[in-house]
């Protein structure tokens, strides 16, 4: 999805909270979804699966959410939803039965709808989803969703457009109650980005859940920092777009100490500090995938702490004229602090961040997918074709390209083995058993069309075919024919799971034999292919 595509995109999520002073600690309970297909009369987004993914890494890694509590779905439709949210609700009942206080979480990516989660071709009610989380035993909820018009949610009940309101942070109650954000308001597109890999919102979200939002420097990043970062990013990064500028709503209702601790940094070893030293400006940084993972402002003559995943980043600083560019790595277990003055000056054309849209610079999002294929081979129906071709069936492996060229454009690498026994026979000759052997090594260029789960596809394709009949009597000269052949190619590819496809597809070629005589030949193939997603 590009960086100004509308994104239909909605997440539910409950993020993770830790307490205030005095406050009981918190058992933390997380359900986060993301779901990239809509119904059959949406547009699949690219990013919501992998928004899914970074916040249910954030919340086990960062939010005191662990593994057991937490689930995580990926393309499920909203009765896969509902099981997982009551497994979740009966899990927390019982943690408060034994005197603990609880927080449900849920988190949700994906296409909304009138009013409405689009989960696939299922749907799931807003309104009735807020009354489910209104409902549950959990002392708190926190809804945050990332989605087209998703502030629908929040506008009957106080909804405020901009972080400009105040937490009593000096209650003696400990917070009770429900809490929604909202990605984008009542009349709004939620928007993705390729060079994010994910919705502006949600990067932004999570970025300033790893330290970018700790305004205050204690090293805890709280409900009311989270969102004032969050939507003052979105409606910057948004405002120039060509859907226009995002902004987030917040629905707050909760009683007791509302100034809730979202994640806590502090006394961890791991991650990135930037250190007092370092000079003041933002900072980006890029994974190796090419995606800015995080973003920090430094002020200066101030000490900033990044709880960056261990792995290596491109740091990025920019200045009025320029850039400076660096690497750094974070291990595992322990602080990386950042030389500033290791970074090199570069021109403003090797920066990530700004300027030509990734699309246009080609940086689309591109993976791999490697399939088995099984299928059948065979000629027209020519008076040559049982003596000189067989029909045969065939095995083989196959490697796709996805996105390389261009949006939706597929690039195909497949290669093919058959054979079979046989018996020639001719006017002058009959009776021979030879063993009759197809190789078939190919490319492909396709075009596609998602809708949902289910991508039909067309494209021309090159061939290269070998041919070859071995002969038991060894009076008999073996024989082979090679030629390059073009075809067409078409089917349908289905999306079963979050890695798994499965396509099925008709190829139809030409061939040219001109060994005793100039014949023009036509073959088919038809073929099924199961494919892992790199």
């Amino acid at each position: 999805m590009s960086p100004l595509s509308g994104r239909g995109l909605v997440l539910v999520l409950a993020l993770v909270l830790a307490t205030t002073v005095q406050a009981q600690p918190l058992r933390r309970f997380a359900l986060v979804a993301g779901n990239d297909e809509g119904g059959a009369d949406t547009r699949p987004l690219r990013f919501a699966r992998d928004d899914a993914r970074r916040m249910h890494g954030l919340l086990t890694r960062l939010g005191g959410v662990e593994p057991s509590d937490a689930r995580l779905l990926l393309d499920e439709d909203s009765r896969s939803f509902l099981q997982a949210l009551a497994g979740l609700e009966s899990s927390a009942r019982a943690a408060k039965a034994r005197g603990e206080r609880t927080a449900l979480i849920v988190y949700y990516s994906g296409h909304a709808k009138d009013g409405a989660l689009r989960l696939g071709e299922s749907t799931l009610d807003l309104e009735a989803l807020k009354r489910r989380l209104l409902a549950a035993s959990a002392d708190i909820r926190i809804a945050i969703l990332d989605s087209c018009r998703s502030g629908a949610l929040t506008r009957t009940k106080g909804a405020r457009r901009a972080p400009a309101f105040e937490i009593d942070s000096g209650a003696t109650r400990e917070a009770r109650g429900l809490v929604i954000l909202t990605s984008s308001s009542a009349d709004e597109d939620s928007q993705e980005s390729d060079l994010l890999g994910g919705s502006y919102f949600t990067h932004h979200l999570g970025s300033g859940l790893m330290g970018d939002a700790d305004r205050s420097g204690d090293g805890q990043v709280t409900l009311f920092e989270a969102y004032s970062h969050a939507y003052a990013r979105t409606v910057a990064d948004t405002a120039d777009s060509s859907a226009g500028a995002q902004h987030p709503t917040f629905s707050y209702d909760l009683a007791g100490n509302g100034d809730l601790v979202l994640t806590d940094l502090r006394g961890r070893d791991e991650g990135l500090l930037v250190p007092r030293t370092a000079p003041a400006g933002a900072y980006y940084f890029v994974n190796p995938a090419g995606l800015v993972v995080a973003e920090l402002d430094k002020a200066v003559d101030a000490e900033r702490r990044l709880a960056l995943a261990p792995g290596r980043y491109t740091v990025k600083r920019r200045l009025a004229d320029r850039l400076r560019v660096g690497e750094a790595e974070v291990q595992r277990g322990r602080t990386t602090v950042l030389d500033e003055s290791r970074l090199r000056d570069a021109p403003f054309s090797d920066d990530p961040v700004k300027g030509v849209a990734p699309r246009e610079r080609g940086l689309l999002r591109t993976y791999w997918t490697l399939g088995l294929t099984g299928g059948y081979h065979a000629f027209f129906d020519t008076p040559t074709r049982e003596n000189l071709f067989l029909s045969t069936p065939l095995l083989g492996l196959e490697v796709g390209l996805h996105h390389y060229f261009r949006e939706n454009w597929r690039w195909d690498f497949d290669l093919s083995l058959g054979g079979r026994q046989a018996t020639l026979e001719l006017p002058t000759l009959s009776g021979p058993r030879y063993r009759y052997s197809l190789l078939n090594v190919g490319t492909s260029l396709v075009a596609e069309w998602p809708v949902g789960r289910v991508s039909p596809f067309v494209g021309p394709r090159l061939a290269y075919l070998v041919m070859g009949r071995d002969f038991e009597e060894e009076s008999l000269p073996d024989q082979f024919y090679a030629v390059l052949t073009p075809g067409l190619v078409g089917g349908v590819r289905w999306r079963m799971t979050d890695r798994f496809e499965l396509t099925g597809r008709a190829r139809v070629h030409y061939l040219l034999y001109n060994v005793d005589a100039q014949r023009s030949l036509g073959y088919w193939e038809l073929g099924a292919l199961v494919t892992y997603r790199l």
